[in-house]
């Protein structure tokens, strides 16, 4: 099949629609459910990219949770802790395959923003992933394959219209590749940087000393920046990021985006949130919304008079600022990636406030010397990388 007519564009005033191989070759993706709109191919080719690199760098599978042509969540199939499962909604499954570890930690890292996603794996999804992607809301998957019963689990999804989609793991695209904007033709060579160790040698820190777990998660943080829509920060601890901020104009908006996720990924495990006590009949989703109020700055949207019976079956004590701060004091040796140059130190402050250690960006700027310096009053190793990792 070398072209797939779909229902509209990126909106549905915007008609016809499509997607082609230009060259006469046939389509490398094969829907197997549903119906892919123009927007949800955009999500599952990204995503894929992605989930395929981190893949090759780590060893290990990987899953993105995209929304909006930038991941939501990134992340490698290592083992969960309890609370992580518990707080990612998967403590009732059992235990997890590396896949659907991967998936459940790329969309637990930032539910808020994940809900409705567009998922890749990195392998063939299995039953147990599909398991979990069957709870979730979701529009659709990409991966090379599924087995018999997690095809049959997804396909039962949304009444039957949930979108799957298997791609060639083999297809290599063009090396030049193209789009249009008003009418006008862009080309350009594809991004085919390899993240590896190499692009982290230059440290330019007093501290030296980058272990091999956090020159794991700087590969994360730079992969899944290549895939995110610029400007972007991204924050990574254990094989996850936690924290991405993408497609903001200033840098340190994207520091203060990504780390304030971060900041309330590691919130949501303080025992506070843990015990909140919900009513039972509760749904999963409008938990994460009412967390998020509560461990925000409008926590009495949940906790006034009137409210806070909606959703608890007492009313929680407020967790003050004090007590958040001091829980976040607690999340140390974080690596950040960061897709250009930080312009200034107060990047490198902001990362410090959530638990930032390790940095990988580009340098380059007239005012290293300042990022430097600042980095080497924490005590925190950073590597000029050289290489920008700009993404629209």
């Amino acid at each position: 099949m070398n072209e797939l007519e779909l229902k509209y564009g990126c909106n549905p005033n915007q008609k016809p629609s499509r997607i082609f191989m230009e060259d006469g070759s046939d389509l490398p993706i094969t829907v197997l459910n549903g119906k892919p709109g123009y927007i949800n191919f955009l999500d599952a080719f990204n995503g894929w990219q992605l989930v395929k690199e981190l893949k090759k760098a780590t060893g290990l599978p990987a899953a993105t949770s995209f929304k909006h042509v930038s991941p939501a969540g990134a992340a490698v199939g290592l083992p969960l802790s309890d609370i992580e499962a518990k707080i990612y909604w998967v403590d009732d499954l059992g235990e997890l395959t590396p896949l659907a570890s991967a998936y459940a930690r790329a969309r637990g890292a930032d539910r808020m923003s994940s809900f409705g996603d567009f998922i890749s794996l990195s392998d063939v999804c299995d039953e147990c992933t599909a398991r979990i992607i069957k709870r979730e809301v979701s529009d659709g998957v990409i991966a090379p394959g599924y087995t018999d019963e997690a095809l049959a689990i997804l396909k039962a999804k949304k009444n039957g219209n949930y979108n799957v989609i298997q791609i060639d793991e083999n297809y290599v695209p063009a090396e030049i590749e193209r789009k249009q904007v008003f009418g006008i033709t862009f080309e350009q060579g594809r991004n085919e940087l390899k993240i590896d160790d190499e692009l982290m040698a230059n440290i330019v820190t007093d501290n030296k000393e980058i272990p091999e777990s956090a020159r794991i998660d700087l590969a994360i943080a730079l992969i899944t920046l290549k895939y995110t829509q610029s400007n972007s920060v991204c924050y990574v601890k254990g094989g996850q990021a936690i924290g991405i901020g993408a497609g903001q104009q200033s840098r340190i908006h994207c520091t203060r985006l990504a780390g304030s996720k971060a900041d309330n990924w590691y919130l949501r495990q303080a025992p506070q949130v843990l015990n909140l006590p919900f009513k039972s009949d509760i749904r999963r989703a409008d938990r994460d919304n009412t967390i998020d109020l509560y461990i925000g700055e409008e926590y009495m949207d949940v906790l006034a008079d009137g409210q806070w019976e909606k959703f608890f079956t007492e009313k929680p004590a407020v967790f003050t600022r004090e007590e958040k701060r001091a829980w976040l004091d607690g999340l140390t040796d974080v690596a950040l990636g960061s897709d250009a140059f930080f312009p200034f130190g107060d990047n490198i402050e902001r990362a410090r406030k959530s638990g930032v250690k390790y940095i990988a960006q580009p340098g380059g700027s007239v005012r290293d010397d300042n990022v430097i310096e600042t980095c080497n009053k924490y005590g925190m190793a950073m590597c000029f990388t050289g290489i920008r990792l700009f993404h629209h």
